[in-house]
C-alpha cells in the first residue's frame, strides 16, 4: 500500500477561522480526516504535513521524491497557499525531486486578486484542482491515483 503525502503551506493551519467566506469553516484537522478517508477508499495511506516555512515544504517534497523512487509513496497533493505565487524554489524542488504533484486550491484563485492568477507550481504539477473547496483535496487524491494508474 503506497502512501500519499498531503502538504499544506502557509496559513492553512488557520482554516476554519481565516476568511471563512472564502475558505469555508472546515479546519485543517477536518481536511486531513477527509484526505485519510478518500485515500483509504482507494487503498492508500495518507501522511499530512503543514508548514508556514518554505524550507520545510521543500524538505518534504525532497523526501516524497526519494520515497516515490522506492515505491513507498505514490506522490503529493499540495496546497502551497501564497507560495503558489512567489516560490520558484518550490517549483524547482518538485522538478528536481521528480515527484508527481497535484496542486490544490480551496478557492478559485483565478476569480480573485490579479496577483493570485499566476502559479509557479502549476508548470511543475501533474494536475491542478482549483475552486472546489476542501473537496478539492479528495479530487486531488483521486486524480493522482487515476493519473498514475493510467
Amino acid at each position: 500500500m503506497s502512501t500519499i503525502m498531503v502538504l499544506n503551506g502557509p496559513n492553512l493551519n488557520l482554516l476554519g477561522t481565516r476568511e471563512p467566506a472564502t475558505y469555508g469553516y472546515e479546519t485543517l484537522t477536518d481536511v486531513e480526516s477527509l484526505c485519510q478517508d478518500a485515500a483509504a477508499t482507494l487503498g492508500h495511506d495518507v501522511e499530512c504535513h503543514q508548514s508556514n516555512h518554505e524550507g520545510a515544504l521543500i524538505d518534504w517534497i525532497h523526501e516524497a521524491g526519494r520515497r516515490v523512487k522506492t515505491g513507498d509513496m505514490l506522490g503529493v497533493v499540495f496546497n502551497p497557499g501564497a507560495y503558489t505565487h512567489t516560490s520558484i524554489a518550490l517549483h524547482d524542488a518538485i522538478k528536481g525531486a521528480d515527484v508527481p504533484v497535484i496542486e490544490v486550491h480551496i478557492s478559485n484563485v483565478h476569480a480573485r486578486e490579479a496577483f493570485r492568477h499566476h502559479s509557479y507550481i502549476s508548470p511543475a504539477a501533474a494536475g491542478i484542482v482549483v475552486g472546489m473547496g476542501v473537496q478539492g483535496y479528495v479530487l486531488g487524491i483521486q486524480g493522482l491515483v487515476s493519473k498514475l494508474k493510467a
